[in-house]
């Protein structure tokens, strides 16, 4: 059995520009039929979103910290295609599919094995301390820039 020391929370991964994030479901995440809340695929896409950060090297909570500003979702369409259940290993994959001055738009899905269960398109905005949008740290636009050719 590994010591304390040696226990990490789950962290995702890059593939080929696209970052993939293991979910397990457990019962907590489930509704009275036993299947995924619907609620819960946009926790599962929000856990991965900030992983992909975090593996891009950027420093949300030190930005905001530093009042230079914080992303916030400003829009999101989902596609539920079929349930997922109680102790199924999910990999949510993310990908930037649009990068401007202040926003980014991240495709992501939910998939059990070689099954898509959910589809959705995020799109996040950077604000400042107001809540006014601002232009995305450079090194971040950077950090994007170097995932894959997006389209514009």
């Amino acid at each position: 059995m590994p010591s304390q020391s040696a226990l990490h929370p789950a962290s995702g991964q890059f593939e080929n520009g696209e970052h993939r994030f293991p979910v397990r479901v457990y019962f907590e995440d489930t509704d009275l039929s036993g299947v995924v809340y619907h609620a819960n695929y946009l926790r599962y896409m929000e856990r991965a979103r900030s992983d992909m950060l975090r593996q891009l090297g950027i420093d949300q909570r030190a930005a905001q910290e530093a009042g230079e500003g914080v992303y916030a979702v400003t829009d999101i369409a989902l596609r539920y295609r079929a349930p997922a259940r109680l102790d199924d290993d999910l990999t949510v994959r993310s990908q930037l599919t649009q990068l401007g001055a202040a926003r980014c738009v991240i495709t992501q899905s939910v998939w059990r094995e070689d099954t898509e269960l959910t589809r959705g398109s995020v799109t996040v905005a950077f604000l400042d301390s107001t809540g006014r949008p601002r232009r995305q740290p450079a090194d971040w636009i950077d950090r994007f820039s170097r995932l894959a050719p997006i389209p514009s």
